[in-house]
């Protein structure tokens, strides 16, 4: 059994958890859940088994799937071990299995990707609706890497189903940086509104030069009149619900939500060819409290 699980059942088995302790943020948190007050806890994932993610709760994309990134999305590149889910970034070529010759689609007018990842989502198996999500990861900065924490509403299509960016890293202007967004609709075929907060990674790499080496706990606190989005506990932006309207006046975040958990090359994340591959995504655990 994973060195991880045994001291999770340990701690959970003495009552008030005495011998919990501050995590290493170097490390895989081995703490049980903490107790919120005015909350309880309705799901987790810890990512404590060996091997794929947990069926019951993640599924796969596949292929090319948006935003004419580089890599094909395989499940192959998403695996559990040492109480982390490691999402892999790697540089190797596969066949794109859609491939057409002569197709003006960028999805089908490669014939090969030259980089592989993966992309796990709950859609159908876990879904969200207020309260609070804690995401605790450990993301790649490295040049082309674009790991995200994110949320998409159950009904309708992007943008009028909404987006909840809890976590982005990627290149603003060539300047690495971390966001914290919110997308709806403009029109029933237009793009997104947004509501975007972009913070440069050297405003926390200046205060720590390790923290790129460390986990950091992503959250979301969801009411029915606001979505407000922190990095280890610092308010980073928030959305107030009743600007958040959709032409129709619906409003997409009060529907539930599914998590996706990815890690994409390129487009904007920028240029990967010196990057130092494999690029590693790991996420310690994802927990909702209702």
């Amino acid at each position: 059994m994973n060195i991880k699980k045994l001291l999770v059942i340990f701690f959970f088995a003495i009552p008030g958890s005495v011998f919990s302790q501050k995590a290493d943020p170097y490390t895989p948190d081995f703490n049980p859940p903490k107790k919120i007050p005015g909350m309880r806890l309705a799901w987790s994932d810890e990512f404590n088994n060996t091997g794929k993610p947990d069926p019951r709760y993640w599924t796969y994309e596949s292929g090319f799937v948006r935003n004419q990134e580089l890599q094909w999305y395989q499940s192959d590149n998403a695996n559990c071990a040492n109480g982390v889910l490691l999402i892999e970034g790697r540089r190797e070529r596969v066949p794109n299995q859609n491939y057409r010759d002569g197709s003006g689609n960028w999805k089908t007018n490669r014939q090969n990707a030259e980089y592989t990842s993966a992309s796990i989502n709950t859609h159908g198996r876990q879904e969200f609706i207020f309260g609070r999500l804690e995401i605790r990861a450990r993301v790649d900065t490295s040049a082309g890497s674009w790991p995200a924490i994110w949320t998409l509403g159950v009904n309708r299509r992007w943008p009028l189903n909404g987006e909840i960016d809890i976590m982005e890293f990627y290149r603003v202007k060539s300047n690495p940086s971390i966001l914290a967004n919110l997308a709806w609709g403009t029109s029933e075929k237009g793009g997104p509104n947004w509501n975007t907060k972009i913070f440069p990674l050297n405003d926390f790499v200046s205060k720590d030069p390790e923290w790129t080496k460390k986990f950091h706990v992503w959250r979301m606190d969801w009411s029915k009149d606001s979505i407000s989005l922190y990095l280890d506990d610092v308010l980073l932006n928030t959305g107030i619900l009743k600007q958040t309207l959709n032409p129709d006046k619906s409003n997409p975040f009060l529907q539930p939500h599914y998590l996706l958990l990815n890690l994409a090359i390129g487009s904007n994340g920028g240029d990967p060819g010196a990057a130092p591959f494999p690029l590693k995504y790991e996420v310690d655990y994802v927990r909702y409290y209702k």
